[in-house]
């Protein structure tokens, strides 16, 4: 046996026991109350509870956006992410104008060759529909894409309209892909920007104003709408509010195939943040951006309810300095994204758990298992189950933290967390059964995560 875990307080989505597991081969071989095997590495998680690695489905790693490119590649990315207790995560690849899908699918893999230190798959986002490309995404799914994204924000950029959208939406699910949707009324929010501009209204805040939850909450009722014509599911990313929200659930109640995800900050973060002396509002300017502490409320309880699935970062770095800043004359000029990749497990847990607002196998469910369920990764990653990948975070739920960016490792010069205190802290972690993150040590060599060929889904995810 190459790894035994002794002394195991093992966690899933649907269950909590006391055992002990071996690994060999990169795979879970065996789980028992007591292991008699010998084995080459011997981790004692006395006093720890033992997690399924946790799967980020929604990060932004060496993307360029805005003029500017996030300052995370997939090296540093990646190793921020292992040091955070993930050990798999799902990037874009982004179609630009007159690209095929292969062709983005290509460049991202590029991105990633000889830097990632966790297992990866991509999405590809669909910015430039012809019949072409839609022949395309059967292609995509047998190489391992099984979603796709598309942005109904954007305007003149990455939206495309309600008919590409439609045709999107039916050839996917022929093939058991799964889209998923920026949803904001990009039409009204490209008015909008443009008056406060003119009208002198240039601070950081006006990114949120002209960003109105209404927008958000029109564009994802009239993209659950378009799914539902198209006898198709959907996936809403980046969910912030009730507006929102309340489609979500309406559609879900319908019986529907909708799905959406949240993420930390939508949760930890509030308007107020906008308003921080000294340009420092820049730092949390990203699409949608945070909401009030009302929205915050309302979905914490959709994630215990089960009305949100899935918990992810949309982790996309810009600099403060020489980055954020581009925009100090004209909100419009900032570039969208922050960084979170590190950071999600400990806040989830401390604030979730810690606060008694989610169940320990609920908190697993939204970060790690519901993710390998939707997007064709279960049961290899998701789950603490013998034939599984040996991908797992050993985890010390009493150990205090404080965020900085001082201390992050994530390759950018601040963290919309500055000072978030809590506990439990990731100790040790596994990824392919290769310890990546041991003694607060990074172990792992650049080039050794793997790409993740998904699985396409059964039809319409009933």
């Amino acid at each position: 046996m190459d790894i035994k875990i002794t002394n195991a307080h093992i966690i899933t989505a649907t269950d909590a026991y006391k055992g002990e597991i071996g690994i060999r081969n990169g795979k879970i071989a065996v789980i028992s109350r007591k292991l008699s095997e010998k084995a080459d590495k011997i981790i004692d998680a006395k006093g720890k509870y033992v997690f399924p690695g946790a799967i980020d489905i929604h990060t932004h790693l060496d993307m360029p956006f805005m003029g500017e490119t996030s300052s995370d590649d997939f090296k540093t990315g990646t190793i921020a992410a292992a040091f955070g207790g993930t050990t798999a995560l799902v990037d874009f690849a982004i179609q630009g104008k007159g690209m095929s899908l292969r062709d983005a699918f290509d460049t991202w893999s590029a991105k990633a060759k000889g830097k990632a230190v966790i297992d990866y798959g991509f999405h590809v986002a669909i910015c430039d529909l012809n019949d072409k490309v839609l022949d395309e995404i059967p292609e995509m799914v047998k190489a391992g894409i099984t979603s796709f994204k598309c942005f109904l924000a954007y305007k003149g950029a990455l939206m495309i309209d309600d008919g590409a959208l439609f045709r999107i939406l039916k050839q996917a699910n022929r093939y058991g892909a799964l889209v998923m949707i920026h949803a904001e009324n990009g039409d009204i929010i490209d008015i909008l920007v443009s008056d406060m501009i003119k009208n002198g209204k240039t601070a950081p805040k006006y990114h949120a104003l002209s960003r109105p939850p209404e927008a958000e909450g029109e564009a994802t009722g009239r993209g659950i709408a378009v799914a539902q014509m198209a006898g198709a599911p959907i996936y809403i990313v980046h969910l912030t509010c009730r507006e929102a929200l309340e489609k979500v659930v309406a559609s879900r109640d319908a019986g529907f195939p909708t799905f959406a995800e949240t993420c930390p900050q939508y949760l930890l973060l509030s308007y107020k943040n906008y308003e921080e002396p000294n340009f420092n509002g820049a730092k949390y300017v990203m699409s949608p951006p945070v909401r009030s502490r009302e929205d915050q409320a309302a979905l914490w309880k959709a994630l215990k309810t089960g009305d949100l699935q899935v918990v992810s970062t949309d982790h996309c770095p810009f600099n403060f300095k020489g980055q954020k800043e581009l925009g100090r004359d004209d909100f419009s000029k900032i570039p969208n994204g922050a960084p979170g990749i590190e950071n999600r497990v400990s806040l989830m847990f401390s604030e979730g758990v810690g606060k008694k607002r989610l169940s320990l196998n609920r908190f697993v469910e939204i970060v790690s298992t519901a993710p390998a369920k939707l997007f064709g990764m279960f049961p290899e990653k998701g789950t603490i189950a013998v034939g599984s990948d040996a991908d797992l975070v050993i985890f010390d739920p009493k150990k205090p933290f404080t965020i900085s960016a001082k201390t992050n490792h994530q390759n950018v010069d601040y963290t919309p967390y500055e000072g978030f205190k809590g506990k439990g802290v990731v100790e040790t972690v596994l990824s392919g059964g290769r310890v990546v993150v041991e003694d607060g040590k990074m172990l792992a060599q650049p080039g050794s995560g793997r790409f993740i060929k998904r699985k396409p889904s059964k039809k319409g995810l009933m």
